[in-house]
């Protein structure tokens, strides 16, 4: 910690899914950029920006923007239950830290939101479109590049697919290998295939493996997507992996496991790019029908084409972008002019809901007071009636 202070840095970057470097830039005293998805507590959207639980689906939720009554019930249901949650049980322990390092005044839901900048590894390409705050700066696909030639033994085996081409399949780094009778499943139906298929796969080779699927350790997965042979990418739906295939126009079909992986996919499914698969009904038959199904149909490739151009039409590439405003903050030590205070009011007085009840109050007291003058008078209308009759 002393080395940290001594050297005077600038600024700190982090991502805020885990709180730590939450805490050390209030520590060290320094401006905060976010490289950012999620908070501990949820979508970094729904913390910092209006979010309207009618049309903004909740992760997990598996919905649309275009939601039914009952997909809006459930899903306000579930934030408030993520809400709860994430406040009694995640937030509670870096509290903690925050007493324990920084001192008993600072509260650490106030310091996750108080980044000057929030670089966001999404853009409305991909996410449905939302409301947004002025420190938010977009920047989704940040890691995609044009693809440069492949390592001479895959080219080789790209090249030899001739007219059928390509099918790459990558779970990404958590999920490496499978278990042994859904890797079977898999390798099976891709035996049935004309195309050639490269596979990231670590486990044990599955027995039904064809002479047209090459197993690989690691596979440069952006070159791949940008090859003009390659025409599907079989994806677990990870962010990185999405936006690749955005990039370079390859249409994919999805099989979630964890995390957001399940919300990625629901969106490229929405926007007629992707076909998903649910890990527990997957067998050899439903696998082959739904690569079969996105090869065939021109829709996909054309939808995820334009998709690929409408993410390459940018004033900057996305990396030039978060550059210039991490330099942005560097240069004016901070940006507190874009970021906005509501994040200071408590709940009941960023939905209004103490105004509300003040004017339901005088509204009653008015009315209150309007039909007590009426019946007084009513009273007085009946009294003197009586006393002329």
């Amino acid at each position: 910690m002393r080395n940290l202070k001594d050297s005077k840095f600038d600024l700190l970057i982090t991502d805020p899914c885990w709180g730590g470097g939450v805490i050390l830039a209030k520590y060290l005293n320094l401006p905060l950029v976010y490289n950012v998805r999620w908070l501990i507590f949820g979508e970094g959207h729904l913390a910092i920006a209006p979010s309207p639980l009618s049309y903004i689906p909740i992760t997990g939720s598996g919905h649309t923007d275009k939601m039914s009554f009952l997909e809006r019930v459930k899903n306000v249901m579930l934030h408030v239950t993520n809400q709860m949650h994430n406040y009694l049980v995640v937030t509670q322990t870096y509290q903690k830290l925050c007493d324990k390092y920084l001192g008993p005044d600072n509260d650490f839901n106030l310091l996750a939101l108080n980044a000057d900048i929030w670089l966001m590894r999404v853009d409305f390409v991909f996410e449905f479109p939302r409301p947004t705050m002025p420190n938010v700066v977009y920047m989704g696909g940040f890691q995609c590049k044009p693809a440069k030639p492949l390592p001479q033994h895959l080219e080789e085996f790209v090249q030899s697919s001739g007219e059928h081409g390509v099918i790459i399949m990558s779970l990404g780094t958590l999920i490496s290998e499978l278990p042994h009778d859904l890797a079977n499943e898999i390798a099976a139906s891709f035996a049935k295939l004309p195309q050639k298929v490269i596979w990231r796969h670590k486990g044990d080779r599955p027995a039904a493996l064809g002479n047209n699927t090459l197993l690989v350790d690691w596979m440069p997965q952006n070159d791949l997507l940008g090859h003009p042979k390659v025409k599907l990418f079989v994806s677990h739906g990870g962010t990185n992996g999405i936006y690749e295939a955005i990039y370079h126009g390859v249409p994919v079909v999805g099989i979630p496991f964890v995390f957001d992986q399940a919300d990625n996919l629901c969106r490229l499914r929405a926007k007629g790019v992707a076909k998903v698969i649910d890990v527990s009904e997957l067998d050899k038959k439903i696998f082959n029908f739904t690569i079969q199904e996105v090869l065939t149909e021109p829709s996909y490739r054309i939808n995820m084409q334009r998709l690929s151009r409408l993410h390459r039409d940018q004033p900057m590439k996305p990396l030039d972008t978060a550059l210039f405003w991490i330099e942005f903050v560097m240069r004016h030590k901070g940006a507190a002019h874009l970021r906005s205070e509501s994040y200071k009011l408590p709940w009941y007085s960023y939905h209004s809901v103490d105004v509300v009840l003040f004017l339901l109050t005088a509204a009653l007291l008015i009315l209150l007071i309007f039909v007590g003058l009426v019946r007084s008078c009513f009273r007085l209308c009946f009294k003197r009636k009586i006393k002329s009759d």
